[in-house]
């Protein structure tokens, strides 16, 4: 395979496709925000460290410091909520954002890509068996893998049947009319 680099031929001796990860297997999605989530939870992180450090020195410096002790308690809580909330909730709302989700044919395993909490690629390998699909639609929820939530686009799939694995949907419907009949005689 021979590829041209600002005018050079450079060739490669990979034998897989690009979007084959020797561990993981085949890319079969590429979340668009994942750039917009790790800009934004690191920006959150950076004004909460910067306000940590800032808070002592501007109420020192600047007398913005209040009479009564409840004040300025209050006044800190204030601070401190927003310096330790903010960061805490968006991390809560993103963990579950798949930025690339890998499948393995041999295997049948999905391993999807998140952030963790210190914004480093975080991997968690699951069967198609281990996926649920919530009762009721959640606001960041696509489907369960074993017990965490995961976020994923389905319009984002390039090929249409590996959501369709994914979520169970390729599996042949069967329902047995008669165990449902037994089921509602025992109630």
């Amino acid at each position: 395979q021979v590829t041209s680099f600002q005018g050079v031929a450079v060739r490669s001796l990979s034998s897989s496709s690009p979007h084959e990860h020797p561990e993981h297997g085949r890319l079969v999605y590429k979340g668009n925000l994942a750039k917009a989530v790790l800009g934004v939870k690191f920006f959150s992180y950076s004004t909460s460290i910067f306000n940590l450090f800032m808070m002592p020195y501007i109420m020192l410096k600047t007398g913005l410091g209040f009479d009564s002790q409840l004040a300025q308690a209050a006044f800190c809580g204030l601070i401190g909520f927003f310096t330790f909330v903010t960061p805490v909730t968006l991390h809560v709302l993103t963990k579950g954002y798949v930025i690339r989700l890998y499948y393995k044919d041999e295997m049948d395993t999905y391993t999807a890509i998140t952030y963790n909490a210190i914004l480093a690629e975080k991997a968690t390998v699951f069967h198609q068996k281990d996926v649920k699909i919530p009762d009721i639609t959640k606001m960041f929820t696509t489907f369960y893998a074993k017990t965490q939530s995961m976020l994923v686009n389905p319009t984002l799939f390039p090929d249409p049947q590996d959501y369709n694995h994914l979520m169970g949907y390729d599996k042949s419907f069967y329902f047995n009319f008669e165990e449902k009949k037994e089921a509602d005689e025992r109630k």
